[in-house]
């Protein structure tokens, strides 16, 4: 069964890979969660190239959902999206909060969820309160 994958573009490496680990524990290694955060030389920014290179290696044929972290590294996703990259994996971006849409997204993944499920429990946990 091909399962929809997950990016998760943060200005910090450490960010995004921290919230990868969390989440591939919650959906198991089923869903690919990839990690595009920072600069290719390690330092704090996004990069092109870096979230390009994400969206190919998560896409196993049910489309990628993109969360993003803050400001410019959504206007990365959304540049990148605008020129047609992604557009074979089928990505699309959430309009999500980056620890709660995440875990909500891999979870749904991890249950078989199509891509529009997906990305719509994302969306929805924004919602979730906390007290």
């Amino acid at each position: 069964m091909k399962l929809v994958g997950v990016v998760l573009v943060s200005h910090s490496p450490k960010l995004a890979e921290g919230l990868a680990e969390l989440v591939r524990e919650l959906g198991g290694d089923q869903v690919p969660v990839i990690a595009a955060g920072g600069m290719d030389d390690g330092s704090l920014g996004t990069s092109y190239g870096r979230i390009e290179r994400a969206v190919s290696e998560a896409d196993q044929g049910a489309g990628v959902l993109l969360l993003g972290d803050l400001g410019s590294a959504l206007l990365t996703v959304k540049t990148l999206l605008d020129e047609g990259v992604g557009q074979e994996a089928r990505a699309v971006l959430a309009d999500a909060p980056f620890v709660e849409g995440a875990v909500a997204a891999v979870v749904t993944a991890s249950a078989g969820g199509d891509l529009e499920s997906v990305r719509a429990a994302a969306e929805e946990a924004r919602l979730f309160r906390k007290l």
